[in-house]
Parts: structure tokens; sequence; C-alpha cells
């Protein structure tokens, strides 16, 4: 038997009204002794051991039949008593609190998971999955610039330059609008080259581009309003409709963009339509002139929004950006929006938003609510990389790279796969769409792929109706040129398989 002076487990018995609880004391356990006494009781209180109105030992009798200090015993107690486990009558002595409940919530069998009660949004959304291709980097990834070229040293100095400088202002909650330095930078940079029309105050600083259409959303639909989405469209877009418990209303996309004419067909009433004009996901096309206008027509007529997602217009191959819709709306229906993400690495989580006037107040309040306001470190430091002119030359510097990289890919896949495919988007941005002309399962085939470190995003999976095609999205930012034709073979290797 184990030394009691190495090692005491001390079973106290109780003597008083209804107690035949045991309080376990290990004296060679890191915890220490008031710990233990302290967790014993309340582990056992929660568990409906001890119940309301109990009577337990006092400290002195506890210590001596332990044969410990009375010290860590008056420790526990005074912790106890504090949380409101134990109370103290003058004369009587200590009692587990009347005030618990008589059955605690503890001592109950847990409930089945399909029995807990949850809102009806979280039970709206799908399993959450992270992506495999989110794990390692890897061909064909969408979503992903090249890491290698960022001037990381640049942003690393710019960094430790704001750490130096920080002033104890920067410590305080900030604006839910954001820092008025980047607010300023990102309205001087939209009305440049996006040809946005906005001033500062219009700017709201965001946690990129999922958080701006999750509070666009909040802000401008209510259960059970019904909201175009793209068909094929952002799958994003459709978790945060599913979440507000919004009729989503698939509108087909083809080589001019959103459909239109088949939109107010199939709701001429929506509350919304979600649109990606400038470099539509997943099939990269452009929305044409026309179904531009239309689209700002329809929503003047039915009162209705656009929130346009404007996610990586700053790449487009063999001619000039495509303006934004925003720029063309002169009744302020467009909430315009944008990320850094795409075109600085990820993790930044950076976006903006660009909201009409007289909806300024809104927005910022639900903002408030959602996360008072954006962290500060983040918006001065991309204030500064703006402002100094980083930013610009960045795009610049990765502009030929990603041209080149999308001339191989394209000129690859006509190679090798020729008429088995047909390609899609491939004028702008970093990724493009292929259509299969075979009748393969595009999600099997991915998975099989990643298996392989072969990233494919099944482009079935951005369908929401009925008559999905099935393809795949290929993203060509993080691959470099040389290795796309051996990408390639894989892929066509795969397809044929």
């Amino acid at each position: 038997m184990t030394d009691p002076a190495e090692f005491c487990i001390t079973t106290l018995k109780s003597q008083f009204r209804g107690i035949s609880n045991l309080i376990t004391i290990d004296r060679r356990a890191s915890r220490p002794l008031y710990q233990q006494i302290y967790e014993s009781f309340r582990g056992r209180i929660i568990r409906g051991e001890l119940r309301a109105g109990d009577l337990v030992p006092s400290s002195r009798e506890l210590a001596r039949e332990s044969h410990i200090s009375r010290l860590p015993a008056l420790t526990a107690y005074a912790q106890l008593l504090a949380e409101g486990y134990f109370e103290s009558r003058i004369g009587a002595g200590t009692f587990i609190s009347s005030s618990l409940p008589s059955r605690p919530t503890g001592a109950s069998p847990s409930a089945a998971p399909g029995r807990r009660l949850l809102s009806a949004q979280v039970v709206a959304l799908p399993k959450y999955e992270r992506p495999s291709w989110a794990e390692s980097l890897g061909p064909f990834q969408v979503g992903q610039p090249e890491l290698q070229k960022f001037p990381i040293e640049i942003w690393l100095r710019l960094v430790a330059r704001y750490s130096r400088r920080m002033r104890l202002k920067a410590l305080q909650y900030g604006d839910a609008m954001g820092l008025p330095e980047l607010r300023e930078a990102i309205a001087t940079y939209l009305r440049t080259s996006r040809g946005v029309r906005c001033e500062a105050q219009q700017i709201m600083i965001v946690s990129g581009s999922q958080q701006a259409l999750d509070l666009a959303t909040r802000v401008l639909l209510e259960a059970g309003r019904a909201a175009w989405v793209e068909e094929p469209g952002y799958w994003l877009v459709h978790h945060v409709l599913k979440a507000a418990r919004c009729r989503i209303v698939p509108v087909p996309v083809d080589a001019e963009g959103l459909n239109v004419t088949a939109g107010i067909r199939l709701n001429r009433n929506a509350r919304a339509a979600f649109a990606a004009p400038s470099h539509q996901y997943p099939l990269g096309v452009t929305m044409s002139a026309a179904r531009r206008l239309r689209l700002l027509e329809w929503a003047q007529r039915s009162r209705a929004w656009i929130i346009e997602d404007d996610y990586d217009s700053e790449y487009r191959y063999g001619n000039l950006p495509i303006a934004s819709l925003q720029g063309l709306d002169g009744n302020a229906r467009v909430i315009y929006i944008g990320t850094f993400s795409k075109v600085m690495f990820p993790s930044l989580r950076l976006g903006y938003l660009v909201i009409p006037v007289d909806l300024i107040e809104r927005f910022a309040a639900m903002r408030q609510v959602m996360d008072i306001c954006p962290a500060h470190i983040t918006q001065a430091v991309m204030s500064d990389f703006i402002r100094e002119g980083h930013f610009a030359r960045h795009v610049r510097r990765m502009r030929p790279i990603y041209a080149e990289r999308r001339s191989v890919l394209v000129a690859e896949l006509e190679r090798q796969l020729g008429d088995n495919v047909t390609i899609m988007g491939d004028q702008a941005g970093m990724h493009l769409a292929i259509f299969l002309t075979r009748g393969r399962d595009d999600r099997k085939i991915a998975a099989t792929a990643a298996r392989q470190s072969l990233w494919l995003s099944p482009l079935s999976s951005s369908y929401i109706g009925r008559t999905a095609r099935h393809g795949f999205v290929l993203g060509f930012g993080n691959t470099k040129a040389n290795d796309i034709p051996q990408a390639v073979r894989r892929l066509k290797k795969l397809i044929y398989q």
C-alpha cells in the first residue's frame, strides 16, 4: 500500500444529513490542495451527488479528517461560497446553496445531438468542412495568389515601423466604419482604377469580402425575402442567404453574365441580386453593357438592391479593366464589395464596402453589433502600403506573371484536351473554368486528384439547381508556368481514367 506520507487519498464519509460523498485529495498531484477540495465539491454538486440544502462538514472537521492544514480547506470553502455553491447559516453551519436547482443540469443525461435546440440560421447551413486545398499549396488552387512574389520584406518593415510608433489611441476601440486614412486611400484608388463613384465617408473596412456579403444581407434582407444569385455562383453567397433564411432564386449565367430577363421571369419582386459583373465566379465571364443597364433598371423599378462583388478586378488580359457596375448607378442601388485578400495574401482578411450615403448609419449600427470595429494594426499598415505606392507596384508586377500563366494554361488545355473540354472566363482574374464534354463526375475526380496534391474545384458544387454542369474551376495564380504542362497531363489522366 502506498505510504501515506507520499500519497494520501482520504475518503471523508459525511455523517451529516443526506451526504455520503467522497472527497478525494492526492498529495502528489501538481494541483494545490485547496483546488482539489474545491473541484471535488463542485463536481459532485454539478452531478447532483450533493443537493441544495445538504449540510457539509466544517472546514475544521474536513482538515482534521483529511490530515491537512485548515488553510486549504478555508480557501476552497471561501471560493465555493463566493461562487454560490455553498451558503453559510449563522449558528447552523455550511450548506449546499438552497438557490441551486433541485436537479442540476449536469446531473441529467446528456441530450441526444439531434434533440439540441439550435437557431434556424445555423441549422440551415451545410456541414462545415475545411477544404483540403487549404492545408497546403499545389496546382490549380482557386483563390490563391502567388505568395512567393509578395513583397513580404516591405510589409514587415511597415509593420515594424507601425509597432515602434504606435500611440495609445491605437489601443482604443475604433470607428465601426474603419480607419479614416485607409478609407481615404481606398476611395482614391476606387475612383481612379475602378470607376467607382464614392467618397471616403462611404467606405467601410471589413474582414474580407465574406463579412461584407454577410453584413449587406443582414442590413438589406429579412427572412423569407427572395434574392437572386448567379447560377452557377459563389457557394459562400448561398451559405450567407441560407443562414439568413432568405429564398434563393438561382438565375442562369451565360456568356453575357447574369441573365436579367430570366431573373425577372423567375422572381420580379426579389429584394436583392448578388452578382460579380466584372469577373463572375466560377465561369469568369464579364457582364455585357446591355445586361448591366437592364439590371440597374430592374433594381430601380423593383426598389431592389444589387450587391456587386468585385473580388479580383485588378487583373485583366487583352484589354483594360472593366469599370464597376456601381459607377453606372445613378440611383444608389448598388452596394460595392472589394477585397485585398485575393491580390495580397488570403490570411490578410481585409476588404471593404462602398455604401450609399443614406445607408451608412444603418450599416455602421449593424457592424457595431457584429464585432464593434476592425483591427487597427492591419488597417494602418495597409494604409501605408497603398499611400507609399507598394500596392500599385505589386499589382503591376504581378499582372504579366499571371498573364503568362493564364496563356500557358489555355494553350495546354487546348493542346492536351482539345474538344473534350470547353474553356470559359480566361480573360481576367486568376482562374478559369472548363466544362467536361464527357459524362464524368467532377466531384469524384476532384477527390481523387486531391490525394495526388492536384487541387481541382468541381464546377457542379457551384450550382444549387438540378441542372448542374460538370467541370472544374482551375486557379493559376499560385501555379508556376513551368509546372502547368505537367499538371494538365495529370488532369488529362484523371479525366480519361
